[in-house]
């Protein structure tokens, strides 16, 4: 039988009312099966996945409050709607606490029964969307989406995992471009607070008289222009996550305003009285040097030490080399869709050319990179031609050769490949064996590339 409406099963001992049920619900587009007991309905239901399931609350073997406790615990997305010849607020308080959707005495009115069913469908419905919007968050903003094998990213995510599901507050370093907003959204998101707000606030992109009234909200009147109060965001990410970027731009009167909050989780809104306490996880982000910046008596070294619990530093594009070909592969992707033109991939000179740039605008820049070229190329591949002007500027005037034959190749691969050895080296403590083991290859081929790249202890310490 086709599927129009919603599949059902009707479950009632007395056959007459049975089969009337169910021919009224088939003539109005809805799959409708029937059982007659409590056992049957089971075995029913495990066959097939129902939408709904109507039930009366007597039959012949076990009464229907116990296929709802079943149902709740083997099938809690089947909605049931129960059914009583003689109904009492207390057996309706009772079907409502085990799980029922709804409590419907007979005889049923028709137009009742079925504006239920439809109610029960339209919860599923909704049900349905918030996970697959659950799900499309998770692929966008979860760790996943954060691309990186290098092992200054492998370090970052391990301590993403950890911190994430507290409540502490998280620091994120790094330089302009690097993906810190995309870290403090996977940090919310794989946190226990994922289903509540997640508020940003470029700090820096507001005049220092706005960002107060901002983050804290106003009352009307607080200043000239208030002509209404206004809801901060602090209270906007109640129960959420509130992340500050560029928080070093704050001034010292503002900085003074944060680390009440961080302390008390409470604050007052500009030219108001009232107090209003808050629950939301900070997370904060900065390019700057806040240490220096405590020395230079520009920012409060209390609140430095209230937001610096727990710091993640973002590398810069330039020192992870080998991730470069795993983020323009997946940004090329990306693009094609978008744009729906056929593109293969990159050609090996291209990759080359981008191991070998500074990208000062990292991974942002590397974004653009990839987007200009996917519209521009004319070829099945990008070409490096393809590439902006920027990127073979500053290769011109590097003192490496731009060409790319014999020789050249070699030693335009060899000082990315020597930094990865040195910088892997490092993380394991200069542990060969560990070394080897996160490179991918065997300990002989690891001891050829030092001795071929003079790579000691000594020499990286010197």
């Amino acid at each position: 039988m086709k599927n129009s409406l919603g599949s059902l099963l009707v479950v009632d001992d007395d056959k007459f009312i049975l089969e009337a049920m169910a021919d009224y619900l088939r003539k109005l587009g809805y799959r409708t099966e029937t059982a007659a007991t409590c056992g049957e309905a089971m075995d029913r239901m495990r066959e097939f996945p129902f939408e709904v399931v109507i039930c009366d609350v007597h039959l012949p073997d076990q009464d229907g409050f116990q296929l709802l406790e079943w149902a709740s615990k083997e099938q809690p997305e089947t909605s049931v709607i129960m059914l009583t010849g003689y109904g009492t607020i207390e057996s309706a308080v009772e079907a409502i606490r085990i799980g029922a959707f709804d409590y419907l005495t007979k005889p049923v009115i028709d137009d009742e029964l079925n504006l239920s069913i439809q109610r029960a469908l339209g919860q599923r419905k909704i049900v349905e969307e918030n996970k697959s919007l659950r799900k499309q968050l998770d692929q966008k903003y979860g760790l996943a989406n954060i691309i990186g094998r290098d092992y200054k990213m492998s370090k970052m995510f391990d301590l993403i995992e950890s911190v994430a599901d507290t409540r502490t507050t998280v620091l994120i370093l790094g330089e302009n471009g690097t993906g810190k907003t995309m870290t403090a959204r996977s940090i919310h998101q794989l946190s226990n607070r994922r289903d509540k707000p997640f508020v940003e606030v470029a700090c820096g992109a507001l005049p220092d008289s706005l960002l107060e009234s901002e983050l804290f909200g106003h009352v009307q009147g607080a200043f000239t222009g208030a002509s209404h109060d206004k809801m901060g965001k602090f209270l906007q990410a109640d129960g959420g996550t509130l992340f500050l970027d560029e928080i070093a731009t704050a001034t010292p009167q503002l900085q003074v305003k944060l680390l009440r909050v961080l302390q008390d989780r409470e604050f007052e809104a500009v030219g108001g009285n009232e107090t209003h306490r808050v629950d939301c996880r900070l997370v904060l982000a900065t390019n700057e040097n806040l240490e220096q910046l405590v020395a230079e008596g520009k920012f409060r070294q209390d609140l430095f030490y209230r937001i610096n619990v727990i710091s993640l530093t973002q590398p810069p594009l330039r020192e992870r080399v080998g991730d470069i070909p795993l983020l323009a592969e997946h940004y090329l992707k990306n693009f094609i869709e978008q744009t729906g033109k056929h593109v293969d991939g990159f050609d090996d000179e291209t990759i080359q050319l981008m191991q070998r740039y500074n990208w000062p605008g990292n991974v942002r820049e590397l974004v653009n990179v990839i987007e200009r070229a996917v519209v521009l190329c004319r070829t099945e591949r990008i070409m490096p031609i393809d590439l902006p002007d920027s990127i073979h500027k500053q290769l011109d005037t590097s003192n490496m050769p731009v060409h790319f034959g014999g020789n050249s190749l070699k030693t335009a691969l060899a000082n990315p490949e020597r930094q990865i050895l040195v910088e892997a080296l490092e993380a394991n403590g200069w542990n060969r064996q560990e070394t080897a083991k996160m490179l991918g290859v065997n300990r002989t081929t690891l001891y050829k590339k030092m001795k071929k790249f003079n790579i000691t202890f000594e020499n990286c310490h010197a």
